[in-house]
């Protein structure tokens, strides 16, 4: 399926499996897909098997992005656990999605999708958050778009890849989920 021809409709979320190593190896290794990811580029099929066997383990819900049945990027939500007793309700999303199909609606739909399953599946999920490198407009346009509200700019935020980065902070609040 080229991504010039398909329909949104083709677009759901399930679960990673090893048998979409080779599909993952396309957007993993591609240095545009993880320009704006604490990761680097994958560069060991070795490295792509540990993450698909492991990463699911660390996530309250971690799905695969599928075009028809293929893997074309990926989603996470991180429950804040542990001693964060404050933070206990909330959870992070992330998303990644391989350059080629950048700009055609599906990270949008995907994230929906996911926003719907988290506060199903977490019951007590008040609040989803999200960051963005700010010079990621793109990916900021797919959460407005997708009902996260914009709360402003964390300076000086995070490291990434040997460098300070300023984040914007999106949520969305239990409430605020449209059927």
């Amino acid at each position: 399926m080229e991504p010039d021809t398909f329909d949104l409709a083709h677009v759901c979320l399930r679960p990673l499996l090893l048998s979409d190593i080779d599909d993952f190896m396309v957007w993993a290794t591609d240095e545009r897909v993880a320009k704006f990811c604490t990761w680097e580029p994958y560069t060991s099929r070795d490295a792509a098997v540990d993450f698909i066997q492991n990463n699911a383990q660390n996530c309250s819900l971690f799905r695969a992005i599928c075009l028809g049945d293929r893997a074309i990027g990926s989603m996470s939500v991180r429950s804040y656990s542990g001693d964060d007793k404050a933070r206990a309700k909330t959870a992070e999303l992330g998303y990644v999605l391989g350059s080629k199909y950048w700009g055609k609606g599906i990270a949008t739909k995907a994230v929906k999708q996911v926003v719907e399953m988290a506060f199903a599946d977490l019951p007590d999920l008040q609040r989803l958050e999200a960051l963005v490198d700010v010079e990621n407009v793109a990916s900021q346009r797919v959460l407005e778009k997708a009902g996260f509200q914009r709360e402003g700019v964390l300076r000086k935020f995070l490291i990434m890849k040997g460098k300070s980065r300023d984040m914007v902070m999106f949520s969305v609040i239990s409430g605020e989920v449209k059927a």
